[in-house]
């Protein structure tokens, strides 16, 4: 009997241990913020969700600029209207870091089928694509179902055209594209190796409509892309595989691209500010540029309106925040992350100074998850975000985000990033296509972006200590 109550009575000792540890976790969790920021964060959600300053944003963004290829006219027009944006936005120390890079354009692209069933097929060259002879190449073409199957291929390839069919498979988070965006940049380099004249792919794109997907054939600034190389939409490959199973004798087709390369061009990244009550720095944004087919409505204008509107709302609150909050429209970013490499070289000194950084680069549709890149010892500063972001229907997501592009050199330096996931399902019908518009942004979608956004921007300017192990 007295080792019965013994029992019992370490049973309810460690039921209190117990309940005492929830307790002291849960105020663990909420030293981090004080329930006057909480209730703060709360306001910006709310005003979030009732302010259109993204929305005008962008309209003017895609209306009175349009497409911003990295190195033109365009997209030089676009660092001054977003300097004037930031200044009319009350934002301060506004500037343009500016950096070179190599300039392409695309001038002209068709291909057709020219025996034995002749007809169009609707293409769109691939960045850094050099140009086929004028009038074009004719070649026999070779199908593989997958880039494996091309670079494992020992069939002869001198002077053919090789079409790569591997097709994209459509996911909410996106993960469907690191697949398939390979044969992107992999199939011009096999080609040349094995002595194609052309390369085409699939478009690397999850939609069924004659819209190509353009987007980087060779990124970063490395060597020209070695073959002439073009995406067909989805269905003219469907048309041309099937071209292939139907025929009784080669197919031949005609591509004729041409392109132009400025060697020595002029980018640059938007910067402005929200100065802090220290000299550390929560740095969002999102890329200025886009590719020539569309008007760059969620690629990226989208990011960068949302992210501007949210700062705005933060800079708007009584005082100033702990931290500084710079705001970057980065530049050139489509063509191989020159803004960004060319920020966190410029910055070089000041990273220890970066607390937090993170892009908006996945659309305009709702944010379904919030996910972190903490140290781990920092993994329990996670928690206030991820609870005041639930009711705009976020969940939480790993410690592994990626920041988005233009913060990944930002990342490998040891600074710590956060990802808020959009809903990417449809996020790749208009990928680099010329569907990439305005009429496809839902703005009651860009209002809870823009909630989110406040408030995790607002709660990590001000959330006492960082986010790398060994922080305060």
């Amino acid at each position: 009997m007295l080792n019965k109550k013994l029992g019992a009575g370490a049973a309810f000792v460690a039921g209190l241990c117990a309940v005492a540890s929830a307790v002291s976790a849960q105020d663990a969790e909420e030293t981090f913020i004080t329930a006057k920021q909480e209730q703060t964060a709360k306001r910006l959600i709310d005003k979030g969700l009732h302010d259109d300053t993204a929305w005008t944003l962008l309209e003017s963004l895609t209306t009175e600029i349009g497409p911003r290829m990295a190195g033109s006219d365009a997209e030089a027009r676009a660092r001054d209207w977003g300097v004037q944006k930031l200044k009319r936005l009350g934002f301060k120390n506004v500037r343009i870091e500016t950096f070179e890079l190599t300039h392409w354009s695309r001038i002209s692209e068709r291909a057709e089928i020219v025996s034995p069933f002749p007809q169009a097929l609707v293409i769109a060259t691939l960045g850094h694509s050099p140009s086929t002879p004028a009038g074009g190449v004719t070649g026999e073409v070779v199908r593989f179902e997958t880039l494996a199957a091309l670079e494992t291929s020992d069939a002869d390839l001198s002077g053919k055209i090789i079409f790569v069919d591997e097709p994209m498979t459509r996911t909410q988070d996106g993960s469907g594209y690191g697949a398939a965006v390979k044969k992107r940049s992999r199939a011009t380099i096999i080609a040349a190796e094995k002595g194609a004249v052309v390369a085409l792919i699939r478009s690397v794109g999850t939609d069924s409509h004659r819209n190509p997907h353009t987007g980087g054939a060779v990124r970063g600034g490395a060597a020209l892309a070695p073959v002439p190389t073009a995406a067909l939409s989805n269905p003219d490959a469907d048309q041309l595989a099937r071209a292939l199973k139907l025929a009784k004798e080669p197919v031949r087709v005609l591509v004729d691209i041409q392109t132009e390369f400025n060697q020595s061009a002029t980018s640059g990244n938007v910067i402005g500010e929200i100065p802090g009550k220290s000299d550390e720095l929560i740095v969002v944004g999102g890329h200025l540029d886009s590719w020539d087919l569309g008007t760059g409505a969620i690629d990226d204008g989208a990011g960068i309106a949302i992210t501007v509107a949210a700062a705005k709302l933060v800079g708007d609150l009584k005082g100033k925040p702990a931290r500084t909050i710079r705001v970057i429209m980065w530049g050139a970013e489509e063509t191989g992350l020159w803004g960004a490499k060319a920020y966190a070289k410029a910055h070089e000194e000041e990273l220890s100074l970066h607390v937090l950084a993170a892009e908006s680069d996945f659309g305009a549709a709702r944010i379904w998850k919030f996910q972190t890149r903490f140290g781990d010892a920092m993994l329990a500063k996670a928690k206030p975000f991820q609870r005041l972001l639930h009711p705009l229907g976020v969940g939480a997501g790993n410690n592994q985000a990626s920041g988005g592009p233009d913060v990944s050199p930002l990342r490998a330096a040891g600074v710590p990033v956060i990802s808020l996931y959009q809903d990417g399902s449809d996020y790749f019908d208009l990928h680099h296509t010329p569907d990439d518009t305005l009429d496809k942004v839902d703005p009651s979608a860009v209002q809870q972006n823009v909630a989110a956004w406040a408030a995790t921007i607002y709660l990590a300017s001000e959330m006492q200590g960082g986010f790398r192990d060994g922080a305060d």
